[in-house]
């Protein structure tokens, strides 16, 4: 497998979603360069990227949105399957443009003192991360978050 150092440009398809230990994951659609070139038809090339850097994590769960502009840099792996999507390990990340703010409709974000809650109309868990990114659980439902904000603190030692 080979690895290089780039930055890439493209637009976030989808909310990054939290992973495990920290880190984040998310989808860049990534056009050519020379798109008038390219048959009408021809297909968006995706980049999944993910990052362990608090800041990054931070900045992709509470300000990035489907539809933003983004340069990600750091080390891109090629896939060893072709029709895999390549694999980029965030280290650094500027907003180039950002997308039109979203009329909230079915997911309404919260805040919890230091903690930030995503109610989904269409489920009863209600997933809970620190306001810097951190995941704290999932709630089974929306009376079950202050029980499992108080674990967390008391695991944590109140720190969020």
């Amino acid at each position: 497998m080979d690895t290089t150092h780039c930055a890439v440009d493209g637009w976030v398809d989808a909310i990054p979603v939290p992973g495990p230990r920290d880190t984040v994951t998310f989808d860049l659609v990534v056009r050519p360069a020379d798109i008038d070139a390219l048959d009408d038809d021809a297909p968006d090339t995706i980049v999944t990227c993910t990052s362990g850097d608090p800041r990054i994590t931070h900045e992709l769960l509470t300000g990035i949105q489907p539809g933003d502009l983004l340069r990600a840099t750091g080390t891109l792996l090629q896939p060893p399957t072709p029709g895999e999507p390549a694999r980029l390990t965030v280290d650094a990340l500027e907003v180039l443009d950002t997308a039109l703010v979203p009329v909230l409709r079915e997911m309404v974000l919260d805040r919890y003192g230091d903690y930030v809650v995503i109610f989904d109309a269409d489920r009863d868990q209600v997933p809970v991360f620190t306001a810097y990114g951190a995941w704290v659980g999932l709630a089974d439902n929306p009376d079950a978050i202050a029980h499992l904000i108080d674990i967390h603190e008391r695991v944590n030692g109140g720190d969020a």
